[in-house]
C-alpha cells in the first residue's frame, strides 16, 4: 500500500474491530477520497473539506455499518436512501462486493458523481437511480438511511422498500431512534454508538 492508503487504514482503525481491508478494498477508497475531493471543490458533496475527517466522519461510519451488517460477503440486494456523495452505499459495497446495490439519489449532479465513482472503481452490480426514493418500486433485502433532513417521513419512504423478510439500517443520531422505533413489523436490536462520535448509533430492525 502506499503511504496515503495505510493513513486512510489507521483512521479506519476505530471502526473495523480489529478486521483489516485488502489491498485492493485501502485502493478503492484511496481513489474514492480523490475524487470525492476533487468533486467536492465544485458541487457540494459534503461540507466537511478535511480529507481526514471526511474518511473518520465518512468511510469510518459506512465501514463500520457495513462490518455489523456483513461479517460476511454475501449476494444481498442493498438500497442506499439518498446516497448523497456514496454514503453509506459506496463504502459498504467496497466492504461486501457480493452486494447488488442501488443507490437513490435525487440531486442529477451528486448522480453523476455516483456514477463517476462506480465507472472509476469498476464495480459491478450497482446502479444509480435519479429520483425520490418515494417513485422508486424496486424492493431489497437491506435498506439503508443516514440521517437526513425530513427523517421522520423519509424512514416511512425507506420502510416501504422493504422485501417481506429484510432489515433496515439506519445511522442517525440518538435523539431520532425513538421516531424509528414507531415503525410497525419491525424487531429491533440494540442501538450501537458508533465509535468516536458524540451521539450517532446504528440502529438496525428486522422484518
Amino acid at each position: 500500500m502506499t503511504s496515503r492508503e495505510d493513513r486512510i487504514a489507521e483512521l479506519l482503525v476505530p471502526f473495523l474491530e480489529g478486521s483489516e481491508l485488502s489491498g485492493v478494498q485501502s485502493a478503492g477508497l484511496r481513489t474514492y477520497l480523490d475524487l470525492l475531493l476533487k468533486w467536492n471543490s465544485k458541487i457540494n458533496l459534503t461540507a466537511i473539506r478535511d480529507p481526514e475527517e471526511i474518511v473518520a466522519r465518512h468511510f469510518g461510519e459506512s465501514l463500520f455499518a457495513a462490518r455489523q451488517l456483513f461479517p460476511e460477503p454475501i449476494a444481498e440486494t442493498v438500497i442506499d436512501v439518498g446516497s448523497g456523495a456514496g454514503f453509506p452505499g459506496i463504502p459498504m459495497k467496497i466492504w461486501n462486493e457480493w452486494a447488488i446495490l442501488l443507490l437513490i439519489e435525487s440531486s442529477q449532479k451528486k448522480a453523476v458523481f455516483l456514477r463517476e465513482v462506480v465507472r472509476t472503481l469498476g464495480l459491478d452490480r450497482v446502479s444509480i437511480e435519479t429520483a425520490r426514493a418515494e417513485k422508486v418500486a424496486v424492493r431489497a433485502e437491506l435498506v439503508t438511511l443516514r440521517a437526513v433532513e425530513r427523517f421522520d417521513q423519509i424512514i416511512q419512504t425507506a420502510h416501504g422498500l422493504l422485501k417481506p423478510t429484510a432489515r433496515l439500517a439506519l445511522l442517525i443520531g440518538e435523539s431520532q431512534v425513538g421516531i424509528a422505533k414507531t415503525l410497525p413489523d419491525l424487531d429491533w436490536q440494540s442501538p450501537v454508538p458508533i465509535p468516536l462520535s458524540q451521539n450517532r448509533t446504528l440502529l438496525i430492525g428486522s422484518r
